[in-house]
């Protein structure tokens, strides 16, 4: 409600649009979060501070155009990876596996959402992904199955 957000049918969430108010010409850049509007007629519903913006708070409704923008760059997030060596059941085996391969780096045990029984996933590294490729090939003379996974 607070933040610059809105609904919109059909955009993939984390899409970020720029709203113009067609009646005084005013923007605002808002990521998609959520789906709606639900009202015939209306292709976007705007959170509160979105149409504070734009100076839609009292009438309401507006004719807008919608234009897709690239993310500001203070809401652009880095992707990170990780090599995956092992996925065990065993808490003690993991921490065993993941003692051994810190000569690779950091290692790091995390479960694997919803497993059950759980299984835990033995990680080396959290690099951007042309750092964890390289990181891999390393890793594979002693883990022929490690593989890259997006954290």
């Amino acid at each position: 409600m607070d933040a610059l957000t809105a609904a919109h049918k059909t955009l993939p969430f984390e899409t970020w649009v720029r709203v113009k108010n067609l009646s005084n010409k005013k923007t605002a850049e808002v990521r998609i979060t959520d789906r709606g509007p639900f009202v015939a007629g209306r292709i976007i519903d705007l959170s509160r501070a979105s149409a504070r913006e734009i100076e839609l708070v009292d009438p309401g409704t507006a004719r807008v155009r919608l234009e897709v923008i690239k993310a500001p760059k203070q809401f652009i997030q880095h992707v990170w990876f990780a090599v995956q060596i092992a996925a065990v059941t065993d808490r003690a085996l993991a921490n065993q596996i993941a003692k051994q391969a810190e000569n690779f780096g950091t290692t790091s045990i995390v479960e694997k959402p919803g497993s059950r029984p759980v299984v835990l996933r033995v990680l080396v590294g959290k690099e951007q992904e042309s750092k964890a490729a390289a990181l891999l090939k390393k890793i594979r003379r002693d883990y022929r199955d490690a593989f890259l996974i997006k954290l």
